[in-house]
């Protein structure tokens, strides 16, 4: 399904975050031709950077709440697929800048639908929000695309408001469209190689491994359906792939997430991941519990994904002991040596590609 790529002309946004830069690789592997736009270098270290990702590319920097800038991007490169993924994505720096959070996740996503309503040639773009766009009321069974969308903080308000947004305007504008479609993929809990964000669990304890640190966690026992970050990837590429062959799925949402018997604890994450890096750090204890929670923190919150399933015949690939093996592997590698960060993602895509090829996932059959 994936050939459908190859050749293609292809718009990234957020290109240069942690999701971006393994979609930004995927695609490469793939033979498209990927055009980035972000605003900046997000972190340091930076996965974007140390794979010397922009010279494989052509990368603008810009920032999506430029709508003559965004317009100008699209209307020259003329992409065939767009990736939405540009967005503030922490939920601690929401707290600190609330307003900067709405207007990069809601206005960048009115932005960017304001430019798709003027591309004239065919065009599927798939505009990735987040699983925190739900109303979450702690309920133990997953949330369908059907559900309630808003938050009870300033993350989750702006990636609900950028779903309503992409609801209204594809009623509005799109709805008897044939050549410009448009999707929204939801997903959470994502962990994997190269992911370098703050307040994030495998973040905070590689940094603080490397440093000879215990890692300082909040709540050890709160479990999350975690998934590595090339399984929503390999949704969001199923979901163009689609969209592009199959009209009848623009306006629609996909959630994309693991089963739930992948569930697991924090303080699982963290004995799992530190058994496969522990012989490259010098720690005494891997972590330390502590009281204090600084901002709001979901509690339960998963994803019901039969709709992926029944409509992309979408599954996720990995299981719970595969997934934090990725993981432990690719941070293995970032220690021994941080130059075979290109070489590394390439290698763990080409694993992923197989075990998907070995387990029959939709999107390793040809088109």
């Amino acid at each position: 399904m994936f050939n459908i790529f190859r050749g293609k002309r292809i718009l990234v946004t957020g290109n240069t975050g942690f999701k971006g830069s393994w979609l930004t690789a995927w695609l490469l592997k793939l033979g498209a031709n990927v055009v980035g736009f972000s605003d900046c270098i997000p972190t340091n270290p930076s996965l974007f950077v140390d794979a010397d990702l922009k010279k494989h590319i052509t990368h603008i920097f810009g920032d999506v709440r430029d709508l003559d800038a965004l317009d100008r991007i699209i209307q020259e490169s003329r992409p065939d697929f767009i990736f939405h993924l540009a967005a503030q994505a922490i939920v601690s720096t929401s707290y600190q800048e609330p307003a900067r959070t709405m207007s990069t996740n809601f206005m960048g996503t009115v932005n960017l639908l304001d430019c798709l309503r003027r591309v004239a040639h065919p065009c599927s773009a798939v505009i990735v929000t987040s699983d925190k766009c739900y109303e979450n009321v702690e309920w133990i069974w997953g949330y369908k695309e059907t559900d309630q969308i808003g938050g009870k903080d300033i993350y989750s308000g702006s990636k609900g408001a950028a779903e309503i947004a992409f609801h209204s305007f594809y009623e509005s504008f799109f709805k008897d469209r044939k050549t410009v479609r448009i999707a929204t993929g939801r997903a959470g809990n994502v962990i994997g190689g190269g992911d370098w964000a703050t307040d994030r669990i495998v973040v905070d304890c590689i940094k603080s491994w490397m440093r000879s640190e215990s890692v300082r966690i909040r709540s050890p026992e709160a479990t999350r359906p975690w998934q590595h970050v090339l399984e929503p990837i390999s949704g969001y590429l199923t979901l163009a792939a689609c969209l592009s062959l199959n009209m009848e799925l623009s306006g629609e949402s996909f959630n994309f997430g693991p089963t739930a018997e992948k569930s697991r604890t924090v303080l699982d994450v963290i004995d799992n991941l530190y058994e496969r890096v522990k012989l490259l750090c010098d720690v005494s204890s891997p972590y330390e519990i502590v009281d204090r929670v600084p901002f709001h923190e979901a509690g339960l919150l998963r994803l019901n994904c039969e709709k992926s399933q029944f409509k992309l015949k979408w599954t996720s690939t990995l299981d719970y002991d595969e997934c934090i093996n990725f993981v432990g592997d690719w941070y293995s590698a970032y220690i021994k040596d941080s130059t075979s960060s290109y070489s590394k993602m390439m290698q763990q895509i080409s694993n992923y590609e197989n075990l998907g090829k070995e387990r029959g996932a939709i999107w390793t059959r040809s088109l």
